[in-house]
């Protein structure tokens, strides 16, 4: 009787070896590859001076475009280990990052810089409207900037109005402020003899340059 319990508990015990032997490493096989995709997370900075450079398109080599970068340059994003992603922006040069198929952790972060192209275009960003209601109201309320058109039109219009003041006589006011300093002038220098301008080695100088010159000579007449 106790030759027979003690088979049937041998049986018993080498039966629940042989399930874990068999159990255990597809359950480990199978908790290695439950998450295969990690967070992928990062900023993206320029290279001289490390200022965040907004809307960056992140690209996926396998499914496409994954996500943009904010305004201060950050994203987030889901890819597999081992996915290629191309960076991409209008003022920059494009690059590409592999994320490691060996990384343990279920989260990978990078500061990714780039470096301004040589190419340097304007850049137009886009932004969607909430609803279809905002446009009548952003469509009557926002000025354009001008355009190169616009800016020269408006200089000219300024340096004809610097000519044409030139050319028009002075109005009261002005001739009141022109009589007022002359009339300071005369104050200042009164009881006294003004200053002249007989003694002054500029004013020989010029005598001299236009003696030499000729221009005291008394023409010939035809």
């Amino acid at each position: 009787m106790h030759i027979i319990k003690f088979k049937t508990m041998f049986r018993t015990a080498i039966i629940g070896c042989l399930c874990l032997f068999i159990v255990v490493p597809n359950t480990a096989k199978a908790q290695k590859g439950l998450n295969p995709y990690i967070l992928f997370t990062g900023l993206v900075l320029t290279s001289d001076s490390l200022k965040p450079i907004p809307y960056v398109a992140i690209k996926n080599s396998r499914r496409g475009l994954a996500g943009y970068t904010d305004l201060l340059g950050h994203f987030d994003i889901v890819a597999l280990k081992g996915d290629t992603l191309w960076f991409s922006q209008a003022e920059k040069t494009s690059s590409w990052h592999v994320i490691p198929d060996t990384i343990t952790a279920n989260r990978y972060n990078i500061i990714k810089t780039m470096v301004q192209d040589t190419i340097d275009i304007p850049v137009i960003f886009l932004r969607a409207l909430p609803s279809k209601s905002f446009f009548d109201h952003e469509f009557v309320n926002t000025t354009p900037p001008d355009d190169a058109y616009e800016i020269a039109r408006k200089n000219l219009e300024l340096e004809a109005a610097k000519e044409e003041m030139k050319l028009s006589p002075a109005d009261a006011k002005a001739s009141q402020q022109m009589i007022a300093q002359s009339r300071v002038q005369q104050l200042y220098y009164y009881k006294q003899a003004p200053p002249q301008n007989y003694l002054s080695p500029m004013t020989w100088m010029q005598f001299l340059d236009a003696w030499k010159r000729g221009e005291f000579k008394k023409k010939k007449k035809k």
